[in-house]
């Protein structure tokens, strides 16, 4: 068993100049970066939570701001490796699939072609899959607490389209799994069908590019020098390439925390932590009068604080405790994503319908 699953793990040799890595690295990669965006995504709900007055953005603008960030970590790898963050961090590079038969050094960077292809589709197609994603679960939810009228065209619009949904996703993931097959029995150059896409594909750093990597010091020539356009070019060339160091930096060292993080805050493990840890229950929140389009609290506490009327359909809100007409609340959370009163980060999901003795 042991000769029949080696080519697994072992190297084979690359006619393109260069080590053909394991499916076990390609993979793990991809694992490195998927594990990123839930880790800071969790971290930005925790800030926004803790002060939603003025980091309350972190949650709204999650995507977009990860976008660009992971726009610039990913500029500056691809210009300065030949890679992305998480092939760099597994000693990876990225070479052209039609070109001459030694590929250049990790130094020296990409064409420009693939160079554009590859950060377009490091960046964009996550960011797509996971607004795909979100719009697909804001879609059920609405269609398990929908008050739309039962034959309204868009509620028959939107339950096609998440009956749908599950074949798409298959047809999407099984083409990745075809591909990491033929790549495991030697019948592709990639493992994955965004690298055809982009035209490249993955092969081991070697020494050369290593020394390459390590001499690489941009030196202006003495024409250059006296350019201020040449001068405001590099200026900003540096400043973008520190940002994204520091970024890559500081991803690099806690990479591992961040993993450690998802699991900690996995729902398994906090039911664990919410029996071991059990407190008595808080008082409710304060009243954030001066926040920027908060409500006030009614005087009688029958009264619904979006419309100032008798409550109707009393629903709860689990991150802050106060109770809405299901109606109005429904609305509020849809279109501001948190609590009416307070201001905290709040989804859908959180609204939790009250009943009384007498209904």
């Amino acid at each position: 068993m042991a000769e029949l699953g080696a080519h697994l793990t072992a190297p084979p040799a690359d006619g393109g100049g260069g080590q053909r890595p394991s499916v076990f690295e390609a993979v793990a990669q991809e694992s490195l970066t998927a594990a990123l965006r839930p880790a800071l995504r969790h971290l930005a709900k925790v800030l926004a939570e803790s002060n939603p007055g003025r980091l309350g953005w972190l949650w709204r603008w999650f995507d977009e701001a990860y976008a660009v960030l992971d726009l610039l970590l990913q500029q500056h790898y691809l210009a300065t490796c030949s890679a992305s963050f998480s092939e760099n961090f597994y000693s990876l590079k990225r070479v052209p699939l039609r070109g001459r038969q030694r590929p250049a050094p990790a130094a020296a960077g990409l064409p420009k072609k693939q160079h554009w292809r590859s950060l377009l589709l490091l960046v964009l197609v996550p960011y797509l899959k996971g607004k795909l994603e979100r719009l697909v679960a804001s879609l059920r939810e609405e269609d398990e607490y929908s008050i739309h009228p039962p034959s309204s065209s868009w509620k028959r619009f939107y339950r096609a389209f998440l009956a749908a949904y599950p074949f798409v996703l298959m047809s999407w993931e099984g083409w990745f799994l075809v591909q990491q097959l033929c790549y495991i029995l030697g019948k592709a150059q990639h493992h994955s069908p965004l690298l055809r896409l982009a035209g490249v594909r993955l092969v081991r750093l070697t020494a050369e590019d290593i020394q390459s990597l390590e001499r690489k010091v941009p030196v202006p020539t003495a024409g250059q020098a006296h350019s201020i356009t040449t001068r405001v070019q590099s200026a900003v060339r540096r400043a973008l390439g520190g940002i994204a160091f520091s970024l890559s930096s500081g991803l690099a060292v806690c990479v591992f925390f961040l993993q450690f993080l998802d699991w900690w805050y996995s729902s398994e493990n906090q039911e664990t932590i919410k029996s071991l840890t059990a407190l008595p229950t808080p008082p409710p929140p304060l009243h954030l009068e001066h926040g920027e389009g908060s409500v006030l609290l009614p005087k009688l506490k029958t009264l619904c604080p979006l419309c100032r009327k008798v409550r109707v359909n009393a629903t709860a809100l689990s991150t802050s405790g106060f109770v809405f007409c299901y109606r109005c609340v429904y609305g509020y959370v849809k279109a501001h994503q948190r609590c009416p009163v307070t201001g905290y980060a709040t989804e859908l999901q959180h609204l939790v319908k009250l009943y009384s003795p007498e209904s």
